[in-house]
């Protein structure tokens, strides 16, 4: 039997929704790697973040890899280092700020890969919320100029109340930022703004080409618009039944069972077993 890559979304596609695996999801990975599978954790979150559920999974060893911030880092766990990483130029970056700011949107950019920071003027509930489900500490600066010290890979814009004010900010990055960076909803609290070009798909391709696999030998999961890419990219895309309309339009399967339901398990047995 043909070894087969299998990139998994975190967020409800992997995790059911008080975020924790299914014990019929973690035996049907289990299984698949026995049988030599790979299985490779795909999430838009933050590294330190994809890693900590990557461990907590068994899904950090010999040949695990973990693809964060939406594609624009890879990283290899069993050799402990980034093989792909890909940042948001401060320009690109301090312009979003600075609309988001103007339209008072929540926004945020990430430091160092395990600190959320937030200007003064952002609600620190709506931060802490954030935080608490990828378990992560924030900071708060007076102005995102001054307040990191390294680059940032994406910029992430919330609001838990209301979609029209995040939507309207994906309409102002879409006009006016084209060639400099991407956006798109990872749910639809969050509005993601990426490096141009940078996407889960993109990532599926990257690691196919450097592991040497073929992409017909690859299933990638996923629930929302940001997992479209990588659903097209895969030899065989997989929506949920719990996914967006776009997902479910860009997959050729699309599960019976719901992340709360052993989703994962399904694929796995129709597609790997």
């Amino acid at each position: 039997m043909e070894k087969k890559i299998l990139f998994l979304d975190l967020d409800g596609t992997l995790l059911n929704d008080r975020k924790e695996i299914t014990p019929g999801n973690r035996a049907a990975i289990e299984r698949a790697m026995g049988m030599g599978h790979q299985v490779v954790v795909t999430s838009g979150r933050p590294l330190q973040s994809a890693l900590l559920q990557a461990r907590r999974l068994g899904l950090a060893g010999e040949g695990c890899y973990v693809i964060a911030y939406n594609g624009a880092v890879i990283y290899d766990c069993s050799q402990g280092r980034e093989i792909f990483r890909r940042t948001l130029d401060n320009e690109s970056l301090y312009r979003v700020f600075d609309e988001a700011r103007r339209r008072n949107v929540h926004i945020q950019a990430y430091d160092a890969d395990d600190t959320v920071v937030i200007e003064r003027r952002c609600d620190p509930a709506v931060a802490r919320r954030y935080c608490a489900g990828i378990e992560l500490d924030f900071r708060v600066t007076e102005d995102i100029r001054t307040g990191l010290t390294a680059p940032s890979v994406k910029a992430l814009m919330i609001d838990f109340q209301d979609h029209e004010p995040v939507a309207d900010m994906e309409r102002w990055v879409l006009a006016n930022m084209g060639g400099q960076a991407d956006c798109f909803f990872s749910s639809r609290y969050y509005l993601e703004v990426v490096p141009v070009g940078m996407s889960k798909g993109g990532a599926v391709q990257e690691l196919c080409r450097v592991l040497d696999v073929p992409r017909e030998n690859t299933v990638a999961v996923g629930d929302e618009a940001n997992d479209v890419t990588m659903i097209l990219a895969a030899g065989m895309g997989v929506a949920m039944c719990n996914a967006v309309p776009e997902a479910k339009a860009a997959a050729g399967y699309v599960t019976e069972r719901d992340n709360n339901h052993d989703g994962i398990a399904e694929v796995i047995e129709r597609f790997l077993f």
